[in-house]
């Protein structure tokens, strides 16, 4: 077994659907940022032994291998891609470590790249030889009664615990002016693209501005629910022999965690996965020094705290997706840069923790060696 270490950790901003990167496809978005990757921790292209990228709505075609080669990475690097939806950056940086700890690979780089922009539609043929079909969510489960759409389930947890609109607008209004009050400690962990250095749609917000937003359904509005947006974010792991030469910070996995549940509650699916990886790691939640919690929906966000036990004051100190927007497959990646950059400005053990269609859940503890 070689125990991996994260060495660096970097993302592009996030900017909403339709906004500064709408011109930009997946590998322009993804390949700078694995650049910066690589100068951040003195190593070079030829070293790299896979990229792992999670994409969500992407046409296929292995971006991950699009990726490599624009970022310049050699031929032998063939790229994988993988969709678990909102998942898939968090499980590609797992898939990476478990590599690594296999004796597979010495360098990964891995996480997740999305453009809602440049999305392809998305359309399905008429076996009977009429016209195509379009539509905008794929099946999750093969229940159509047990595969709600994504704002419909999140009104379902506020129903069922008791969740208002008002305590969601708290939680967005905090979001957004934890992330104003971040700004300047967080461009670091941002590469410059587009000359684009921070997240575009982070605002101040308040219970007026709140009020006016147009109801999605029941108590869920466009404010308490994350943008559709553009964005990449990636770590780059080695294996315990090269980090002995390298120079840079250091973090490791403690534990990671995929689990599927209740596809009618995909927003819960994050809790069982949480309380596996703590108990792996023989930890409570009091231990945690900072927490990324995904917020596609703001009542997700509250419904995993208060299920999981997580100290509040810990989550999302620099704001989340209310505050950012959500790359579908790049959200888990963004949210563990999110967490490495915490970690190096203090703590030592870090929870990140993102929902997915169809009752998917990952979690993982990471903890700063030096």
């Amino acid at each position: 077994m070689i125990d991996p270490v994260i060495v660096a950790a970097r993302r592009s901003a996030v900017t909403p659907r339709g906004g500064a990167f709408r011109m930009l496809e997946i590998h322009q978005l993804a390949a700078p940022v694995m650049t910066d990757l690589l100068r951040d921790a003195g190593l070079r292209p030829e070293d790299v032994d896979e990229v792992i990228l999670g994409n969500a709505l992407g046409a296929g075609g292995n971006p991950a291998r699009v990726a490599a080669l624009a970022a310049g990475l050699p031929e032998r690097v063939a790229g994988l891609s993988i969709d678990r939806q909102c998942c898939g950056g968090l499980d590609a940086v797992l898939l990476a470590d478990a590599l690594i700890r296999a004796g597979r690979h010495e360098v990964v780089i891995a996480g997740g790249a999305e453009s809602w922009s440049r999305r392809p539609l998305r359309l399905r043929t008429d076996p009977d030889g009429g016209p195509p079909a379009a539509y905008e969510q794929p099946p999750f489960t093969p229940w159509p009664e047990r595969d709600p759409g994504m704002t419909e389930a999140a009104e379902a947890i506020a129903a069922r615990l008791g969740i208002s609109r008002a305590e969601q607008d708290e939680w967005t209004i905090a979001s957004h002016a934890s992330a104003l009050a971040a700004l300047p400690r967080i461009r670091s962990e941002i590469t410059v693209i587009s000359d684009i250095c921070a997240d575009s749609f982070t605002r101040r917000m308040n219970a007026r501005t709140c009020a006016r937003a147009p109801v999605l359904a029941g108590s869920v509005t466009a404010a308490n629910t994350a943008v559709a947006a553009d964005g990449a974010g990636f770590c780059l792991l080695v294996s315990g022999r090269v980090a002995r030469r390298l120079s840079t910070p250091r973090l490791r996995i403690l534990a990671g965690a995929t689990l599927g549940a209740d596809p009618e509650l995909p927003g819960l699916a994050p809790v069982p996965a949480i309380r596996a990886v703590l108990k792996a790691a023989a930890l409570t939640p009091d231990a945690l020094d900072a927490i990324e919690l995904m917020e596609a929906f703001a009542v997700q966000a509250i419904a995993c705290a208060r299920l999981a036990g997580l100290p509040a004051d810990r989550i999302n100190r620099g704001g989340g997706a209310l505050a950012r927007g959500h790359p579908i497959g790049a959200s888990g990646a963004i949210n563990l840069v999110r967490l490495f950059h915490e970690l190096e400005a203090g703590g030592r053990t870090g929870l990140a923790a993102i929902a997915a269609a169809g009752g998917l859940g990952t979690a993982a503890l990471l903890e700063r060696l030096a």
